[in-house]
């Protein structure tokens, strides 16, 4: 749990810089719920506050990394079974800021990396994490992926180390410290 009352904290900092370059909700902070720390709040926290960027996350490298992102949350663990894959998509289709694009270009986009990660994992997480690091051009672009990804691995109440290694990684391919998302 105190990995994600870090992640909450940090989520929190992060938001409210976003808040500083003009965002509309500037009136909260750090005073809002710290209880429990729970897994929901976490993926609640970064979800308001990737929400709040979706105006600025409109471009072509966000989207192609966010999905090789969720395709690496995905097989973390080395396999993605059926149910896992349907779980995902339908995490990926809902997420507020992932309906700035087509249903169908992100479906493409998630099952190509996670077709690649199945068959030869070594290969599959290098080309997504040659994706992933598209989007270290714009700082904005590359902490939203890192937050989409703790997002989608947090959605399902269990934060396997597997999937910590993956954020970890994609951390460094994006030039960010690992210790700004507490991972």
């Amino acid at each position: 749990m105190a990995l994600f009352d870090r992640l909450k904290d940090q989520a929190k900092n992060l938001q409210q810089q976003a808040q500083g370059r003009g965002a509309a909700t500037a009136g909260q902070g750090h005073g809002g719920s710290r209880g429990g720390g729970s897994r929901a709040q976490l993926v609640g926290v970064l979800k308001t506050q990737l929400g709040s960027l979706k105006a600025e996350l409109k471009s072509g490298a966000y989207r192609d990394a966010s999905m090789a992102m969720c395709a690496l949350v995905a097989a973390a663990d080395g396999q993605v079974d059926a149910s896992e894959m349907q779980q995902m998509e339908s995490l990926i289709l809902s997420n507020e800021v992932l309906q700035n694009f087509p249903p169908e270009q992100l479906r493409q986009r998630f099952h190509k990396h996670v077709d690649l990660l199945t068959r030869n994992f070594p290969q599959g997480k290098a080309e997504a994490l040659q994706e992933i690091a598209k989007a270290a051009k714009k700082p904005t672009e590359a902490r939203a992926v890192i937050q989409t990804g703790i997002v989608i691995a947090g959605a399902d109440g269990h934060f396997s180390q597997a999937e910590q290694s993956i954020l970890r990684e994609a951390c460094a391919t994006l030039g960010l410290q690992p210790a700004e998302f507490q991972l």
